[in-house]
């Protein structure tokens, strides 16, 4: 199993908790984004950096992951993908998503979207908070205790 993160819009915060998990259990973790990421030096941790363009990232990690991975992403077209290919994902807030919830998201992402392009204002998300993190840390943490095998 490796992690893989959806690293343009991750919050900082989620990183860390990524990057400590992957130390801890020694799980092979690829950030993707468009632009240069920092990572911490560890030979279980790498960024690839793929060129701009709507939906670069999320088409790489769906090209590249296997079945059983995870992915950590907020984007809810890409959370669907993954979980067709037979990988997991999970949100930044500790939201993991499942066959059972996806299609309900995917409708109220749709929804909103047709909502903002009639130009009412929706808002936007809820300030990230440390019970985000909490949950997303916690989230985490069982589901590798579950699925995680380290590395050797």
């Amino acid at each position: 199993m490796q992690i893989w993160v959806d690293a343009d819009a991750c919050p900082g915060v989620i990183k860390e908790i990524i990057f400590r998990a992957a130390e801890r259990l020694k799980i092979p973790t690829i950030l993707v984004a468009n632009q240069m990421l920092r990572t911490p030096p560890s030979r279980y941790i790498r960024a690839i950096q793929v060129s701009s363009g709507f939906d670069v990232a999320d088409r790489h990690i769906v090209e590249q992951l296997a079945p059983g991975d995870l992915v950590i992403t907020a984007d809810i077209p890409l959370a669907s993908a993954v979980i067709e290919a037979g990988a997991h994902a999970l949100n930044p807030r500790g939201e993991l998503y499942t066959t059972a919830n996806i299609q309900e998201r995917l409708t109220m992402r749709n929804f909103m979207e047709e909502l903002r392009s009639a130009g009412v204002e929706t808002g936007g998300p809820s300030t990230f908070s440390q019970a985000d993190r909490q949950a997303f840390g916690n989230t985490l943490d069982r589901f590798l205790a579950k699925h995680a095998k380290p590395a050797a």
